[in-house]
C-alpha cells in the first residue's frame, strides 16, 4: 500500500504508540555511528522490514548516491540507494519504528511530508534523530553527546542520560523539518548527536556507537552488546596509542590536547573558556588529523 511516497507492507502491523528512531545519511553519520546504532537496534528488536520509497529517484540524484552492484546467490543484483523503514518490539513491550533516512537532493518538502504522513498513519508517539559529528573533542575524555527535546519531560530525561544541551547554530539539513513539524503535530521529538575527535577519525567508530547506546539505554532500557563494548575498548586503546606516539614524535601537538581538554571541561562544567582555537592550533589539528589517517 502507498503512504505518501512510501510503499508499505499491507496489511499494516498493529503498533501501539510506536517510538520512531532515525539516522540521517550522510549529513550526521560520520564514523558510521548512526548506521552501527540502528543495525544494533534492528538486531535487539528482531526488526522486520516495513517499506521504502517507491520511486527513490524522485528525491535522489544517483550520480551522487551511487547504486551498487553486489552478488546474491551467484547473481549480480543492483542495490539502489533508498530510505527504508523497519519495526519491532522491545522486551519491555514498547513498539519502535526504525528509519534509515537518506538526505534528499530534490523535492525535499514532499519527502518530509511523506515521512510525517507515515508517522500519522502509524500513530507515532515520539521521534528521535540520532547521529554523530566531528568536533574539537579530546580523545582523553568521555565522548560528549548533545541534543534537544521538544518539551520539559523529554529535556529532563535527556539531562538524566547526561546529554548536554545543544548550542549549535549554522548550516544544517532540510530533514530537520521532520523534527520541527512532528513537534508541531504533537509528537514528542528529540535529537542526539555524539561528538567525535576530529583528529582521530576512524571508518567505523564503535566508541561513538557505545556512547549513543548508553544514552538510549537510559531512555529505553536497551542493553549494550558485549561485542560492541569490546570493539570500543580495543579501538580506544588503538587510537590512544597512535596519538601518544605522534605526540612523542612531535611535542608541538601536546598543547593542542591540553587546550582541547580545557575546552571540554569548561563546556561540561558550564564555565567560561575561549571556545575557538587559534589559527596556529587549528592548523596543527589539521596536520595531526592527516598524520593519524596515514597511520604515522
Amino acid at each position: 500500500m502507498r503512504i505518501g511516497a512510501f510503499e508499505i507492507a499491507d496489511p499494516l502491523p498493529e503498533l501501539r504508540d510506536p517510538h520512531a528512531l532515525a539516522i540521517l545519511q550522510p549529513w550526521i553519520d560520520v564514523g558510521n555511528v548512526g548506521t552501527l546504532v540502528l543495525s544494533r537496534l534492528e538486531s535487539l528488536l528482531n526488526a522486520s522490514d516495513l517499506g521504502r520509497l517507491s520511486r527513490p529517484g524522485t528525491f535522489y540524484d544517483f550520480t551522487r548516491y551511487r547504486p551498487v552492484l553486489y552478488l546474491k546467490e551467484g547473481r549480480r543484483e543492483l542495490g539502489i540507494p533508498n530510505t527504508s523503514v523497519s519495526y519491532g518490539r522491545s522486551e519491555g513491550g514498547k513498539d519502535f519504528l526504525l528509519l534509515r533516512l537518506l538526505e534528499p537532493h530534490m523535492q525535499a518538502e514532499t519527502y518530509i511530508d511523506s515521512v510525517l504522513e507515515l508517522f500519522t498513519t502509524l500513530g507515532v508517539k515520539s521521534y528521535g534523530l540520532l547521529g554523530s559529528m566531528y568536533d574539537m573533542m579530546p580523545h582523553t575524555r568521555p565522548l560528549l553527546v548533545t541534543g534537544s527535546g521538544s518539551n520539559l519531560k523529554v529535556q529532563n530525561e535527556m539531562e538524566t542520560a547526561k546529554v548536554q544541551p545543544s548550542e549549535y547554530v549554522g548550516p544544517t539539513t532540510i530533514a530537520l523539518l521532520i523534527t520541527q513539524n512532528a513537534s508541531e503535530m504533537g509528537i514528542e521529538t528529540f535529537t542526539m548527536i555524539v561528538h567525535l575527535p576530529q583528529y582521530l577519525a576512524v571508518e567505523n567508530d564503535y566508541r561513538g556507537e557505545v556512547r549513543l547506546m548508553e544514552v538510549l539505554g537510559s531512555l529505553y532500557g536497551f542493553p549494550i552488546a558485549q561485542e560492541d563494548l569490546d570493539e570500543a575498548a580495543k579501538q580506544a586503546a588503538s587510537v590512544s596509542h597512535v596519538a601518544e606516539r605522534l605526540m612523542q614524535q612531535e611535542p608541538r601537538y601536546r598543547p593542542i590536547l591540553k587546550h582541547l581538554e580545557a575546552l571540554y571541561d569548561s563546556r561540561v562544567n558550564k564555565t567560561k573558556e575561549e571556545s575557538r582555537l587559534s589559527p596556529e592550533l587549528e592548523q596543527l589539528v589539521q596536520d595531526l588529523s592527516q598524520r593519524f589517517s596515514r597511520g604515522q
